[in-house]
């Protein structure tokens, strides 16, 4: 059993006990987060794909913990005109381990 589900303008693969990284939300550890816009959903047989989301499908998940990814270095760089730029970035993300998905 899985589905896929949108978030944040992206897309992710989830599962019962998976955990995914969504972009940061202001929410403690241990609270429950549920998803209703769900894309795709697949049960053994039982297949279906949204358009554009399932009508009564959810996904229901507990946040873990926050944190920060690794870091991106950009590098800006002009050849023979002195420019050169570096940059450094770390991601914000959300750890949310998915408890189950719910089809009504």
């Amino acid at each position: 059993m899985y589905a896929i589900i949108q978030d944040g303008g992206k897309q992710y693969q989830v599962a019962p006990g998976k955990a995914i990284e969504i972009e940061l939300r202001e929410q403690e550890p241990g609270t429950q987060l549920e998803f209703s816009t769900v894309v795709f959903y697949q049960n053994e047989d039982e297949v279906a794909v949204g358009a554009p989301y399932l009508q009564g499908v959810k996904v229901q998940g507990v946040v873990e913990k926050h944190g920060k990814a690794e870091k991106l270095t950009i590098f800006k760089y002009t050849r023979r005109e002195g420019y050169k730029r570096k940059i450094g970035y770390r991601h914000k993300y959300t750890r949310v381990r998915i408890q189950k998905i719910v089809k009504e």
